[in-house]
């Protein structure tokens, strides 16, 4: 059982996914250069590359040292890029996004030195099925502890984006869609924050699967959010005069 639940096919379509979802929001971002669009692509980006990774160490029945490295540092560092991007797209000021960006930036300069001066526990560095961080040491050692500094500010700014969001919307029946978009993208954040937590202590069973499962959630919300557009032209249908009727 655990043999299907870690079978390479689900990063492979999570990888899929995930490069189709950056790649729609880089075009956007390339029409609207808002910086929230540019951090969700770095972002989702790194999810993509992850997954990638999780398929080529199932695909070779291993995990590759250097391979295993900048994946632990990509894994957990894309939750806080989704997260700089809600930030800046919530905030009424951009420098809320500015100092949180600084401070994403630094904290992946540390992650980096530590997970590349830190010998790997090889014996906990298991073939296929991805181990979280365990072979870098114990959950609360450095450099483990630095994903926490991704990990819960991200998935906070995540999930209260969506929640802010759903409460805005949901008060505009022209804009409805938006707020169900948002529904379907806090599922999805869930989704990644609950499998991330499992990996972080060893529980990699059906970590594939959400992943895949969150990664086509978070595309299908985002497609369905559409643009603002389409809730504009619900109110000026709405305050359209209505045709005499004979």
């Amino acid at each position: 059982m655990q043999a299907f639940w870690s079978s390479w096919y689900w990063p492979l379509a999570t990888a899929v996914l995930g490069f189709v979802y950056a790649g729609l929001v880089f075009r956007q971002w390339l029409g609207r250069r808002k910086p929230h669009q540019l951090a969700w692509t770095v972002g989702l980006l790194m999810y993509a590359v992850a997954a990638a990774m999780e398929f080529y160490s199932e695909l070779a029945n291993s995990w590759n040292p250097l391979v295993y490295r900048l994946y632990i540092v990509l894994a957990a560092s894309m939750v806080g890029f989704l997260g700089l991007g809600t930030l800046y797209l919530m905030a009424k000021k951009r420098i809320w996004g500015h100092l949180y960006l600084a401070f994403d930036l630094v904290a992946i300069a540390v992650f980096l030195y530590g997970v590349f001066t830190t010998p790997l526990l090889m014996d906990q560095l298991v073939a296929g099925i991805t181990v979280g961080g365990k072979a870098l040491g114990a959950a609360t050692s450095f450099p483990r502890i630095m994903s926490l500094f991704f990990n819960i500010p991200g998935t906070i700014f995540l999930f209260g984006g969506a929640l802010l969001s759903i409460y805005r919307f949901s008060r505009k029946t022209e804009y409805a869609y938006r707020m169900w978009a948002n529904v379907i993208i806090a599922t999805g954040t869930i989704i990644i924050a609950g499998a991330g937590s499992m990996a972080r202590t060893g529980q990699t069973i059906g970590l594939y699967p959400a992943e895949m499962i969150a990664s086509a959630l978070l595309l299908w919300g985002f497609l369905k959010a559409g643009t603002l557009q389409k809730g504009v032209e619900n109110i000026k249908a709405k305050r359209a005069p209505q045709a005499p009727t004979t």
